[in-house]
């Protein structure tokens, strides 16, 4: 795989023998702010290598619902059980192998936003190592995991699979063979465009949960484009950002803010705010970590100071489901997995000098929790989110990354002055 990513076997295969490559779940409960720990563990589940992890950010069937794509080539969902009172824990309810002798490489939720159309299905869109997409529907009340279609999208390895968010009949996918696609699921198989504008490998995609028209994509080649879904032909944002861009995300409440983990160049913090207006994206915050690769970045969906959850739009009459889903952590730092991946359900905070703070406790020894430097950068101190509770604090926030060879993961709290 590139990007410096490897596994290890058990023993030396046969010709015919897939490799094994072995992975761990951890599940962490977020303490108050200033606590002495502010993550700690509560389920673990070794597995195979995990190579993305998402949650549905809507309850399903009064459940929290996390979706794995590992490297046995199978899709699982996991539901969150527990209470304030017993421990949280996950539970497996399905898994859908997608295809023989193939990895998992990534999934996305139709459910990006906040809200959906009550006769919108529940689908997971999904990418392998042999460059094919599966579109999967799940059955709301078992949970139950249904392939709807398969089709080849990329000649190589197709690392990333997304929903428009806005329009989740669409689907765009990005593959080793440095091409972006878009797809119409209703025809399989049928590329609405093909994309050559990266000229290395695609390995992330993100629709904006804000704005229904801008889609961000990332690749190997150092650069991040944003594009407007209307005219797919050019990006009308280009910004090389010095490392291979694995993972984007779009802040849950912020609109303008975009994370991206650019690998051997670290994280970084993107200002979009005026990128429509024809200004060039600004980078906030921008952080390197030594001898380390950063594959895994995501905000907080949690408000400091007291970590309280955000409730969605579907939840605002105290869904239990929805108010775990925001409280638990899920992450994954995988000991010999291929392309380690955090999915943490984390919350992003702006600082105006940006001061990122990381000093978590280390947990057990895939873990280790260290206090890293501090960048100074400058962000706005306006919060975005119709969902902002009376007594939360929109300028405080909490975003996470880990990164491969060092196995660290880092809890960050991002503070607006």
């Amino acid at each position: 795989m590139p990007g410096g990513t490897h596994a290890t076997t058990k023993r030396e295969p046969d010709v015919d023998e897939p490799q094994v490559r072995e992975g761990r779940l951890l599940l962490y409960r977020a303490g108050e702010d200033d606590s002495a720990c502010p993550l700690a563990e509560v389920h673990r589940r070794d597995t195979a290598a995990i190579l993305d992890m998402k949650w549905c950010h809507i309850p399903v069937s009064g459940h929290a619902l996390l979706g794995l794509a590992e490297a046995s080539g199978s899709i699982q969902l996991l539901r969150l059980v527990g209470s304030e009172k017993s421990s949280y824990g996950l539970q497996l309810v399905s898994s859908l192998a997608l295809e023989e002798q193939c990895l998992a490489l990534s999934l996305d939720w139709s459910t990006g936003k906040t809200r959906r159309a009550s006769d919108q299905p529940l689908n997971i869109i999904s990418s392998d190592s042999k460059g094919q997409l599966h579109l999967l529907r799940v059955n709301e009340a078992g949970h139950g995991l249904q392939k709807v279609a398969s089709w080849q999208a990329h000649r190589y390895e197709a690392w990333i699979a997304a929903f428009n968010y806005w329009q989740t009949e669409i689907v765009y996918s990005g593959g080793d063979d440095g091409l972006l696609k878009g797809w119409d699921t209703r025809k399989p198989g049928t590329s609405l465009f093909s994309s050559e504008r990266h000229s290395m490998g695609v390995c992330s995609i993100q629709s904006s949960p804000h704005r229904e028209f801008v889609l961000a994509t990332g690749s190997y080649d150092e650069h991040i484009l944003l594009w407007d879904t209307r005219n797919m032909q050019q990006p009308f944002s280009d910004t090389p950002v010095q490392g291979g861009v694995w993972r984007l995300k779009w802040h849950p409440f912020h609109h303008h803010l975009l994370l991206a983990a650019c690998t051997h160049n670290g994280f970084k913090i993107l200002d979009c705010q005026k990128v429509t207006e024809k200004q060039e994206v600004t980078v906030l915050l921008s952080h390197t970590s030594p001898n380390s690769l950063v594959y895994g970045a995501d905000w907080s969906w949690l408000l400091s100071r007291s970590l309280q959850p955000v409730p969605s739009c579907s939840s605002l009459h105290g869904d239990p489901g929805a108010r775990m889903a925001n409280m638990i952590h899920s992450l994954k730092v995988a000991d010999e997995s291929p392309a380690p991946s955090l999915e943490c359900v984390l919350d992003d905070n702006g600082e105006g000098p940006a001061t990122l703070q990381s000093g978590v406790k280390p947990a057990p020894a895939l873990l280790s929790l260290t206090e890293g430097p501090s960048k100074s950068a400058t962000a706005a101190k306006t919060c975005d989110c119709e969902l902002c509770v009376e007594g939360a604090n929109c300028d405080i926030s909490l975003l996470a990354t880990c990164s491969f060879y060092d196995h660290v993961l880092h809890l960050w709290k991002w503070e607006v002055n």
